[in-house]
């Protein structure tokens, strides 16, 4: 039975913390169109960096499920990736830069990718083969 058949996905693109973080980066990027200049080489470039790495280290992930301590490893630094830009949110939200409402938005979404992830990582052999 190959990969396809035993686990549903064709690849990373079909799963939903690769989605969600995918979406997420690009809402994280529209957010910071609007910080002020002099944040431009250093809280725009960290949060738009690490919340990139998110999907970015899941699509990795998926290409080394042939080695499993190799997946669930890409798959914590993605979980890393997320925590980064959590901090990174909260330091947004606290310079005035994002409203209350977008930072509990996303630190939710965040929560929610977090979670998916652990799940991948307690139990990699849904996804490896």
């Amino acid at each position: 039975m190959d990969a396809e058949a035993r686990t549903g996905y064709r690849g990373f693109r079909d799963l939903k913390v690769f989605q969600l973080s995918y979406q997420l980066a690009l809402d994280v990027f529209e957010e910071t169109k609007g910080f002020p200049k002099e944040e431009k080489y250093s809280l725009v470039d960290q949060i738009r960096r690490s919340s990139r790495s998110v999907p970015a280290n899941i699509a990795e992930a998926w290409y080394k499920r042939r080695y499993p301590k190799s997946f669930v490893s890409k798959l914590v630094d993605s979980a890393a990736e997320a925590g980064e830009t959590e901090v990174w949110i909260e330091f947004s939200h606290d310079h005035g830069y994002l409203p209350v409402e977008k930072k509990v938005n996303l630190l939710d979404k965040y929560s929610d990718v977090n979670k998916m992830l652990n799940s991948m990582i307690n139990q990699p052999e849904k996804f490896c083969h």
